[in-house]
């Protein structure tokens, strides 16, 4: 099963902000019937926090992804959340193996811009370096 790891780019958002919004698009891919449904994730950390801080930063979503789903199907999908929110999403961040792209909502506008970000992960695909541990 392909896995990715999806966080914001640098913002200013909050802490609290992201794992809403990393929550947000959890949903969103888990119940894209495009999808047929075959995205599972979590929201977890891969930062500890700073000092004064308590708990874990929830900054990063852990996507394992059915063999059926084909990457630019989950690109489009992104794309679609990062256009349905009310105010500005962030730019999300995706990544597979070694390979990792920006996504921004300006990026659905260019279908170069879209064909190169699939082409990428794709092929981290091809090589191996899916990130899995099979």
């Amino acid at each position: 099963m392909p896995e990715y790891q999806v966080r914001f780019a640098a913002g200013p958002a909050e802490e609290e902000d992201r794992e809403d919004e990393l929550r947000s698009l959890l949903r969103w891919l888990t119940e894209d019937e495009s999808l047929d449904r075959a995205v599972r994730g979590a929201v977890g950390g891969d930062e500890p926090l700073g000092s004064g801080h308590m708990g874990a930063a929830f900054d990063l979503l852990q996507l394992a992804v059915g063999t059926a789903v084909s990457t630019a199907s989950l690109v489009v999908s992104v794309l679609q959340w990062q256009t349905s929110r009310r105010r500005a999403a962030p730019a999300v961040v995706l990544r597979r193996g070694g390979a990792e792209i920006e996504l921004s909502r300006e990026a659905s506008a260019d279908p170069e811009t879209l064909r190169r970000a699939v082409e990428l992960l794709d092929r981290a695909e091809e090589s191996g370096d899916d990130g899995g541990t099979d």
